[in-house]
């Protein structure tokens, strides 16, 4: 467990480190972003010094982690504010896309999981294939504007796009969650027709063990350890995936903040976003090693 809990330190270490190098190299000069690029060389190297640019690299990598350690992301270079606060804003609304994006996957995939492994080989489980395969295969960004044509335009059942009217949330959290949805499915699928092979349910069955409860009580509790790593580790792919989606329906999150950092050329906002997403996505890795683990105390060893 500690040996989990200093491997994950380390990577949150890595990732760090690499989020700032991103910053320290990316094209483009901060100063030309706060003073234009006509302002005198004076003026430039004054605020050079201020922003403590002309330090090396290895001293302001140090000064970044001192800032972090003490819940300073640094300040926006456009907005004039720090960048925690902008991201303490924003991250409520990406989280609540990400929670509800995990819902419509545990609604689509256990259903349909189930539905196939019961019904093997017949019309049940080549449908779920089907809709697992366009599933994986549509991206998020021709499956949003897909879902506002036909239950926003052409309905009129849903909004367009922002996070103010009821039912706002419900088109992009399907977005979202279509694709991690299929592959939960098919892995649960899987999961259960292995489980299912066993001799020891082989012979629950033989005995006259009815399927379905046979897959409830038995197969389902067995074959969920999988199928709860898989959608631990893609949990983590919500909030990076969350960046399109959150364009796509004008949604409030940090995701469209990153979008506005990149095009305003606002490095240290770039920054703070792309670090609590790879951090978030770390620990999310984390925990799920750790509620393996607590499952099944084998995969602790």
């Amino acid at each position: 467990m500690l040996s989990r809990l200093f491997d994950t330190l380390l990577v949150l270490l890595g990732v760090t480190t690499l989020v700032f190098l991103l910053g320290a190299v990316v094209p483009g000069d901060p100063v030309d972003v706060m003073l234009g690029e006509r302002a005198s060389a004076a003026d430039r190297e004054a605020l050079r010094a201020e922003m403590g640019l002309d330090r090396p690299l290895a001293v302001r990598w140090l000064d970044y982690l001192s800032g972090l350690a003490h819940g300073d992301m640094g300040r926006s270079l456009v907005r004039s504010r720090p960048v925690a606060e902008l991201i303490g804003e924003r991250l409520p609304a990406t989280l609540t896309l990400a929670g509800a994006a995990f819902l419509v996957v545990v609604a689509i995939a256990f259903p349909l999981g189930m539905l196939a492994a019961l019904r093997q080989g017949r019309w049940p489980d080549h449908l779920a294939g089907v809709l697992a395969l366009l599933g994986q295969s549509i991206p998020n960004f021709w499956l949003g504007p897909l879902l506002v044509l036909a239950f926003a335009i052409g309905l009129g059942w849903l909004p367009v796009s922002g996070a103010e009217a009821p039912g706002s949330l419900v088109l992009p959290a399907i977005t979202l969650g279509t694709s991690m949805a299929a592959i939960g499915m098919r892995m649960l699928r899987a999961s259960l027709l292995e489980v299912m092979g066993q001799d020891w349910m082989r012979t629950a069955l033989a005995k006259g063990l009815a399927p379905r409860q046979a897959l409830w009580r038995h197969a389902l509790p067995n074959a969920l350890l999988p199928v709860v790593t898989l959608l631990g580790l893609q949990l983590g792919g919500l909030l990076g995936g969350a960046v399109i989606t959150e364009v796509v329906f004008a949604w409030p999150g940090i995701g469209s903040l990153l979008v506005d950092a990149i095009a305003q050329r606002d490095y240290p906002l770039m920054q703070g976003v792309v670090l609590v997403i790879a951090c978030g996505y770390v620990l999310l890795n984390g925990l799920t090693d750790l509620l393996v683990a607590w499952l099944d105390p084998r995969a602790a060893r």
